[in-house]
């Protein structure tokens, strides 16, 4: 069932699938209506360019190249927004990915350090006034962070970190999906510091990918590439050091 936002610009839809917006999130900014068609063209003979027409209200045109790996599961995503407004704006492309229902998002932890060896933090670790630590829905490992979706319990969470190993991953069943991206060090980063977040409300859950926030002038574009992988027959144990231990040959290949 779509889930109709109304804003001041229009009704927005939820219509699942893959989709960029531009960081940070704000009302209506965010949820400017996007129900027309978008246009496209083949970019040789593994990629499709998709092309959204400029937003009435900012000014701003989104795109996504979705290149197919000659073998196997593979894909790459080039995401660009373009400023086609008369003055700068600051912002940071987003790609968010609406998985089927029923699985868990995965996030890794930093490396685990003892004290007093490692005096420092390592990492930010994000959450927003409706995000509930003690909610089952979250796992909380040494190794792994991990999100999963629950029909009877419709109230949001949502958790951001800087994701240095620069991978998230979905389950669902014996089928994985994983996604790579890239952390600038040193970089400004939306949401205090975040490149990686996790959104679920009831069946509904997202894999997010964010790039640094950057001003973006008129007629400028900027990128933020993600890289995607889909495996097959993948069987883990559910503690925290199995799941990890099935993931890493995968992720870090």
């Amino acid at each position: 069932n779509e889930s109709v936002i109304a804003t001041q610009w229009g009704e927005w839809r939820p219509r699942g699938g893959h989709r960029l917006w531009a960081a940070p999130e704000a009302m209506p900014r965010s949820y400017a209506p996007d129900n027309d068609a978008v246009e496209f063209e083949f970019a040789g003979d593994r990629a499709v360019r998709l092309l959204q027409h400029v937003e009435p209200q900012t000014k701003l045109q989104k795109e996504i190249t979705v290149e197919l790996d000659a073998e196997g599961t593979g894909v790459r995503l080039t995401h660009r927004i373009t400023n086609r407004g008369l003055w700068p704006v600051e912002l940071a492309p987003w790609a968010l990915t609406i998985m089927r229902g029923g699985g868990e998002a995965i996030i890794p932890q930093e490396p685990y350090g003892p004290h007093p060896e490692f005096l420092l933090p390592t990492r930010q670790m994000v959450l927003w006034p409706y995000t509930d630590l003690s909610d089952p829905r979250w796992t909380l490992g040494r190794r792994l962070v991990r999100l999963r979706t629950d029909d009877a319990r419709a109230e949001p969470q949502k958790l951001g970190v800087a994701n240095k190993r620069g991978w998230a991953a979905y389950r669902l069943g014996e089928t994985l999906f994983v996604k790579r991206f890239a952390y600038a060090a040193g970089a400004r980063y939306p949401d205090l510091g975040c490149n990686c977040e996790l959104f679920t409300a009831a069946s509904f859950i997202e894999v997010e990918s964010l790039a640094p926030l950057t001003q973006l002038e008129p007629g400028a574009t900027t990128e933020h590439a993600e890289s995607w992988q889909l495996f097959d027959a993948f069987k883990a144990g559910e503690s925290d050091e199995e799941l990890d231990d099935a993931l890493r040959p995968l992720v870090e290949a």
